[in-house]
């Protein structure tokens, strides 16, 4: 059946922006983040903690939200402004301070988790952070639980997404954008192409490759060229086996850098020429600047993720949050921001809303992937919180070494 055009006037002037600038895409990322290695602090405490208590919610009174999220992740004009923020402020009286301020989800979280930990205001009423992240921050008591009643338009979540096992009925969280970890290389200089990880050890690329501080992207992309399922019922010694293989190329100096959102800055100077990435990153830097890069999922297995919506215990604008999320659950809203990120939108309706803007968006596979591309991602199984301290110890002491 065919989706009739949207009628929302604020809606058709998206698509139409789009339209007209072909799905251009924003040029902050020539200045986001300086270098995001930093020591990432151990994923569980010694004891039993007190939880904070949530806020006072007066949104009534305060017609704002501060929104902290990644860089390129979000549609932005020409100009620099958020055409979908703009319209939910038109639509709501609600005014946006959009932060991005997450480069690494370790690093972010080292720079709040004092704040949070005394019920404090981090200075964001809504964060976008990575499944794992999101399931300590909800165990801690870091999140204040959602009130559905205020985001009707979750209905239109992914029935596939509905009830993770770190946040049953989704409580406490809702996803924003998906994507996949793979690999990716420059064409003119690799113009053979690569199919796997292991590629990247070639003694050609020596110097000149680049791997995420996301543990589990790099190490789940290391362990599933070795033949690990990282879905499955894997221990200490499959994880030994990736983090030897790691060690060993950091050591020789293959590996460059380690790095966050900011290891694009490396792509795009030439200092890196092949890296293991995140897909809509490299839409986004190929539009800026000039189809040199290529995205993959490797040979082996790549990753996928999702980063979710939370509200902070700390943060008094609540209701602000969930009418914010709310509005970007709406299929146009979601499918004008997937043809901007070129990441997996959670959102049913959104493919078919995406026909408007453009009909090969709405077979892109980053953004609506099929069953035989999600075949080749996996989502790195949950850890206990001993396995969480000393894997991201291990892979830490690494990094710290670069």
């Amino acid at each position: 059946m065919t989706r009739q055009p949207p009628t929302d006037p604020r809606i058709r002037s998206l698509i139409d922006l789009a339209r007209r600038q072909q799905l251009s895409r924003r040029t902050l990322l020539a200045g986001a983040g300086a270098g995001a290695t930093a020591l990432a602090l151990t994923a569980c405490q010694s004891g039993p903690r007190p939880k904070p208590t949530p806020a006072a919610d007066r949104s009534d009174g305060d017609p704002t939200v501060r929104w902290a999220n990644w860089a390129a992740y979000i549609d932005e004009d020409d100009d620099g402004n958020y055409p979908t923020l703009q319209a939910f402020t038109e639509a709501t009286g609600i005014s946006v301070d959009y932060q991005v301020a997450v480069d690494d989800n370790n690093t972010y979280y080292g720079k709040v988790k004092d704040q949070l930990a005394l019920g404090q205001d981090i200075g964001a009423d809504t964060v976008c952070l990575t499944d794992w992240m999101i399931a300590r921050w909800i165990r801690f008591g870091y999140a204040q639980e959602l009130d559905h009643a205020n985001i009707p338009n979750l209905a239109n979540l992914n029935p596939a997404l509905r009830d993770p096992d770190f946040d049953p009925g989704r409580t406490y969280s809702v996803p924003w954008q998906g994507g996949f970890g793979g690999i990716c290389w420059n064409k003119e200089a690799i113009p053979g192409g690569i199919t796997r990880v292991s590629d990247l050890w070639d003694p050609s690329l020596k110097g000149r490759v680049g791997v995420l501080s996301e543990m589990r992207d790099t190490m789940g992309c290391i362990m599933q060229d070795l033949g690990t399922d990282i879905a499955g019922d894997w221990g200490d010694d499959e994880f030994t086996a990736a983090i030897d293989v790691f060690r060993e190329q950091v050591d020789r100096g293959q590996v460059r850098n380690i790095k966050g959102n900011a290891y694009l800055e490396d792509l795009k100077s030439g200092d890196t020429l092949a890296a293991i990435c995140w897909s809509g990153d490299i839409t986004v830097i190929n539009a800026e600047a000039g189809d040199k890069w290529e995205f993959a999922l490797p040979v082996g297995g790549g990753t996928l993720w999702n980063d979710n919506f939370l509200v902070p215990v700390g943060s008094p604008r609540k209701s602000n949050a969930e009418r914010l999320i709310d509005f970007y659950y709406q299929p146009e809203i979601a499918a004008e921001v997937a043809a901007w990120v070129n990441y997996i939108t959670p959102v049913e309706g959104a493919k078919e809303a995406a026909m408007a803007i453009d009909p090969e968006l709405a077979e892109n596979q980053l953004i609506f992937p099929n069953a035989d591309t999600l075949e080749q991602a996996h989502v790195f199984r949950g850890l206990t919180a001993r396995e969480e301290q000393k894997y991201q110890t291990q892979f830490q002491s690494i990094l710290l070494g670069v």
